[in-house]
C-alpha cells in the first residue's frame, strides 16, 4: 500500500506544568466570570420583570373619550368646576346627585390606569379649566402589577402636567381604597396611599380626603356590606359613605 497509516488518535501534547497551571486558572475565572453574569442578567432580568409592568394600551379608552366629546358639544359645561376624573370608582359615583352644590363634571372611565388618565388629560380634565381635581386611580395598576414605584411616579407625572397648565388649581387625591376582592393587594396599596400622603402634605393645593378608612370595619378589613356582588366595587351604600366624608371636606374647603 503506498500510503502513510494514520494514527487513529493525536498524540498528546505535552504542557510545561507551569503554562499548564496558568491556562487551567484562566479558564476557571472565565468560566465564574460567565456564572456570575449569568446569573446578574437573570436577576435584574427578573427584577425589571416584576417591579415594571407595561402600561396597557390607552387607546381601548378611544370611544369612551370620543362620547365626553360628543356629549360636551351638545351640552353646556359649568366654568371653573370640580373635576372627578380616574377609574370606575369614579365613573359609578353619581357625583352631580351627590353634591348638587358643586359644579361638578364627571369624567371617570372604567378600567382605567394612571397612565391613562395621563394620555387623556387634556380631554378628561384640561379642557374644562378646573378649580379642583378630585383623583382616584392606582387600584387597576397594582391588580396588573405595577410596583409602587411606578404608581407614585405616574400619579407625579398628572400632577406636573395639571400644575404646569394652571399652578393654583387644588387637587384631591382619594386613596387607593381596600376591597373584598383585592384584599391581598392591601398593604401594597396603603404603601403607596402613605407615600402620596406624605408628599402632599408639603404643598398648600394638594389635599388628601381620606375615604380609605371608612369602609372598614372595626377589624380592619373591607365591610361586605358596602359592596357589590365582585367584592371590587362599591354599592349605594359604599357611595354614601364616600359622599359623606367628600361633602364635609367641600363645606370646610375656603373657596
Amino acid at each position: 500500500m503506498g500510503g502513510r497509516l494514520l494514527a487513529a488518535n493525536p498524540p498528546a501534547v505535552m504542557w510545561n506544568p507551569k503554562i499548564k497551571m496558568i491556562v487551567m486558572t484562566i479558564v476557571a475565572i472565565a468560566r465564574r466570570t460567565i456564572c456570575i453574569t449569568f446569573v446578574c442578567v437573570i436577576f435584574f432580568s427578573s427584577s425589571i420583570a416584576l417591579g415594571q409592568a407595561e402600561d396597557p394600551d390607552p387607546h381601548r379608552f378611544d370611544e369612551q373619550i370620543q362620547a365626553f366629546a360628543s356629549w360636551d358639544a351638545k351640552n353646556a359645561f359649568p366654568e371653573k368646576p370640580v373635576v372627578f376624573v380616574g377609574s370606575s370608582s369614579i365613573r359609578f359615583w353619581n357625583t352631580g346627585e351627590s353634591f348638587p352644590s358643586v359644579p361638578v363634571v364627571n369624567r371617570g372611565f372604567g378600567g382605567a390606569h394612571i397612565s391613562d388618565v395621563n394620555t387623556f388629560i387634556s380631554e378628561t380634565v384640561l379642557r374644562y379649566q378646573p378649580t379642583m381635581i378630585v383623583f382616584y386611580a392606582g387600584d387597576n395598576d397594582i391588580a396588573a402589577g405595577k410596583d409602587n414605584d411606578q404608581v407614585i411616579e405616574d400619579y407625579m407625572e398628572f400632577l406636573e402636567m395639571v400644575l404646569a397648565s394652571d399652578a393654583s388649581v387644588d387637587v384631591v387625591y382619594i386613596p387607593i381604597k381596600p376591597s373584598l376582592a383585592r384584599w391581598t393587594m392591601w398593604p401594597q396599596m396603603a404603601a403607596a396611599n402613605k407615600r402620596i400622603l406624605d408628599y402632599s402634605k408639603n404643598y398648600k393645593n394638594l389635599h388628601y380626603v381620606d375615604l380609605a378608612s371608612p369602609i372598614l370595619g372595626q377589624g380592619g378589613e373591607p365591610r361586605e356590606e358596602y359592596f357589590i356582588e365582585d367584592g371590587l366595587h362599591l354599592n349605594p351604600s359604599g357611595y354614601d359613605v364616600w359622599t359623606e366624608v367628600m361633602s364635609e371636606f367641600f363645606e370646610s374647603f375656603p373657596w
